[in-house]
């Protein structure tokens, strides 16, 4: 059951609380905190005390615990402008908007209905595959050892053949050139 939390009529630019937003937008509820925790932005405290706020609302209204739950969706809408003036040069006046923004943050328990649970099943299902191809691989394994053992196995070739150098029309090849 999604939990929400608003905050209305920031006194901050909502480009600039975006930018903030965009870091801990589909993250975990612990990760998001790490990450506004060490944020230097403005908007980055304020954000992570209305996180704080939503998560209390969910363990107190609705006794979700904290560890499953992950941010699901998060805007940031404009609100009004406060419209104020300021003198400039010969008389005239120039305008300041200073912005204002509604922040909506949404937090969602990870439930095993969702694209998540998609993924871990996906994944479960590759770890038993794989599982079963080295049980598979293990048991012909065997097999092959058992055969090689019933018939004859491989004579090993004595060392000094191995270990000589290879001539090729009676000159040893030192480096490997097209032309010789």
């Amino acid at each position: 059951m999604p939990v929400t939390a608003k905050l209305n009529h920031l006194r901050v630019a909502p480009r600039k609380v975006r930018l903030i937003a965009d870091l801990i937008r589909e993250k975990r509820v612990e990760d998001a905190r790490n990450i506004l925790n060490f944020a230097t932005n403005k908007s980055a405290a304020i954000l992570h005390k209305l996180l704080e706020s939503a998560i209390a609302s969910a363990k107190n209204n609705l006794g979700l615990e904290e560890s499953n739950l992950v941010i699901s969706k998060i805007t940031v809408d404009e609100g009004p402008k406060l419209k104020r003036w300021r003198a400039r040069a010969r008389g005239s006046a120039f305008e300041i908007q200073k912005k204002t923004s509604h922040v909506t943050l949404i937090l969602n328990e990870i439930s095993p209905k969702g694209k998540a649970a998609k993924k871990i099943k996906k994944e479960m299902e590759k770890k038993e595959e794989v599982e079963k191809r080295i049980k598979a691989e293990d048991l012909v394994s065997e097999s092959k050892e058992e055969k090689i053992t019933k018939s004859e196995k491989p004579k090993a070739k004595p060392q000094l053949e191995i270990n000589k150098p290879k001539t090729e029309r009676g000159i040893r090849r030192i480096f490997r050139r097209k032309a010789l």
